[in-house]
């Protein structure tokens, strides 16, 4: 009887101290995230309000050159711009822009990172030189390519092509996917560059010295060795640069105008010609719920696939 009444006191001891920690840890974790709940307030304040109106907007048929006619019509405005050829023209032309831009400029930043990471004779100048696209503002670099480079008279690329006596072009009107893409893929490749050079300095030495100890050429150490250590840099930067150039709108906006026509228009583009050029809030708005909806769904997709990837041990 009386192992028994010290194994109940015990157990309750045991509960008293298990609640009286759960307390402690509870106003712990409180104290620590308290600073930083005046910051989570005006986060949701600043995003999540506007989007909550932008939702209320886009069940409503609101045009500003009519407004006797602003009436609830719930998810007409969705129906109708997923009707649109247009709509899906500027769907497609942002996939376009975003796969290609990322693609290439990846590439291309794989490709300098490399040899970055060698040394030579003025390595730090070349680096400055090969960072500097990433540093200037998008407008200016729009400007730089459109009247210094793809001018149809006076560019940069026209003369170059004249030089083996091919005729100038005028890029921005018979090719403007291919004008924006390679702004585009000029600007974001120091970004790639430097994310893969950060992931080239961090792999260990050690391995690369056994590599070569064991025969394998310069070609087999890249692809057995460097380039899985690379992939959770390569993964961040497709990710970081998909969720920025999907949002492209300066270089389109100063390139080529969405045209000829609506051609080289994307979604954002797209959206601000319905939103103050056609003054139709509602549909605006409708789009700008799909685009973001879209956005939540890959970025997520993608995340899920580098945080698996950096808890897989390796």
């Amino acid at each position: 009887m009386a192992t028994l009444l010290e194994r109940h006191n015990q157990k309750a001891r045991r509960d008293v101290a298990q609640r009286q920690a759960g307390g402690m840890s509870r106003a712990e974790g409180w104290r620590r995230r308290g600073p930083l709940l005046p910051a989570l307030i005006f986060t949701l304040i600043v995003t999540q309000v506007p989007f909550l109106f932008t939702i209320w907007y886009s069940l409503q048929n609101w045009n500003l050159l009519n407004p006797e006619g602003d009436r609830f019509v719930w998810f007409s405005n969705y129906i109708e711009i997923f009707a649109d050829s247009t709509f899906r023209q500027a769907a497609l032309n942002s996939v376009i822009f975003t796969v290609g831009c990322v693609f290439f400029a990846m590439i291309l930043g794989i490709v300098f990172a490399l040899l970055l990471d060698r040394s030579f004779a003025g390595r730090g100048i070349v680096r400055t030189l090969l960072i500097t696209p990433f540093l200037i503002m998008p407008v200016a670099s729009s400007l730089l390519w459109s009247v210094s480079i793809l001018n149809p008279s006076y560019g940069l690329l026209n003369w170059l092509i004249g030089l083996v006596g091919i005729p100038p072009v005028d890029w921005t009107s018979a090719h403007p996917i291919a004008s924006i893409l390679m702004a585009l893929v000029w600007q974001w490749t120091p970004f790639m560059m430097l994310l893969v050079l950060a992931g080239l300095q961090a792999q260990p030495k050690d391995v690369l010295e056994a590599a070569q100890v064991d025969g394998a050429g310069w070609w087999r150490t890249f692809i057995s060795v460097t380039l899985p250590q690379l992939r959770r840099y390569i993964e961040l930067g497709v990710l970081l640069g998909a969720i920025y150039v999907v949002n492209t709108f300066d270089q389109i906006y100063l390139m080529t105008a969405g045209g000829p026509g609506t051609a080289s228009a994307n979604l954002p583009f797209y959206i601000y010609q319905r939103a103050f050029l056609g003054f139709d809030i509602g549909q605006a708005a409708a789009m700008g719920v799909v685009v973001v909806i879209a956005t939540i769904i890959v970025a997520t997709f993608a995340l899920r696939l580098i945080f698996r990837s950096f808890d897989t041990k390796d």
